[in-house]
C-alpha cells in the first residue's frame, strides 16, 4: 500500500482502538478537524474504505483532483446551501453498509482544540439508524511541514484514537434526541483527547447540517 510505504517519511503513527471500527455494516466515523491531514490518517487506520463529504469547490477547482477524490470515495457537498442531496447520498451510503467519514466541527480548528459540534453527523446516523464511531487524531499538523519531513530528526509523533460505537436514538423526528446525541458524540471525542485540547469544546450542539 502506498501510504504504508511513505508513512515513515512523514510521521511516527500510533493507533489505539482500531478494533472499535465495525467490520461489517454501515457506520459514521467522526473525527476532529485540525490544520493537519486528519482525513489521511483516519483513512489509513480504517480497515474499511471511508467515504468522505468534500466541499464542492475543492472538487470542482481541478478536474484531476476531483477525479482522484471521487475514485477514493469522496463526494461533493455545497456548504451553506442546505445541500440535502449530498446529505441523502450520505444516508444512502451508510444504509448500504458503507463507512462514512465526517468532521462534526464543520471547519478546521486553527488552535487544534476541539470546537463545538454541529448536528450533521448525528442526523445522518439517526436517519440511517447506524452507530457513530468517535475518533481523534492528535498532532497531525506537522506531517507535511518541511521542518518535519526534511529534517534529520525523528518524524512527528502522531496518535490516532478510536472510541467505542455510540448507537443512535430511535426516533428520527425527535430534535431533542438529535441535540443530545450530538453532545454525546462530542463528549466521546473530547474524552479521547488530552485535556489541553478539550478547552474550546462546547456542549451545546448547533443544528446546522
Amino acid at each position: 500500500m502506498f501510504l504504508t510505504a511513505v508513512k515513515p517519511l512523514f510521521c511516527q503513527l500510533s493507533i489505539e482502538g482500531r478494533e472499535n471500527i465495525p467490520t461489517v455494516g454501515g457506520c459514521i466515523l467522526t473525527c476532529n478537524h485540525t490544520m493537519g491531514p486528519d482525513f489521511l490518517v483516519i483513512g489509513y487506520l480504517s480497515p474499511r474504505q471511508i467515504y468522505f463529504m468534500v466541499k464542492a469547490e475543492l472538487m470542482e477547482a481541478n478536474r484531476w483532483l476531483g477525479q482522484f477524490l471521487r475514485y477514493h470515495g469522496c463526494f461533493p457537498i455545497h456548504r451553506g446551501e442546505g445541500d440535502m442531496g449530498a446529505v441523502q447520498h450520505a444516508i444512502n451510503l451508510v444504509q448500504s453498509g458503507r463507512v462514512l467519514g465526517m468532521f462534526p466541527e464543520g471547519t478546521r480548528s486553527r488552535s487544534g482544540k476541539l470546537q463545538r459540534g454541529r448536528s450533521g453527523a448525528a442526523y445522518v446516523a439517526i436517519q440511517a439508524q447506524a452507530p457513530i464511531v468517535p475518533a481523534v487524531v492528535i498532532n497531525s499538523e506537522p506531517i507535511f511541514q518541511r521542518s518535519n519531513y526534511l529534517s534529520l530528526k525523528p518524524r512527528a509523533q502522531v496518535l490516532a484514537r478510536v472510541g467505542e460505537p455510540l448507537p443512535p436514538p430511535h426516533d428520527p423526528n425527535d430534535r431533542r434526541s438529535l441535540r443530545s446525541y450530538t453532545r454525546d458524540v462530542m463528549a466521546a471525542m473530547a474524552n479521547l483527547l488530552p485535556p489541553s485540547l478539550r478547552a474550546e469544546s462546547q456542549t451545546d450542539a448547533s443544528e446546522d447540517e
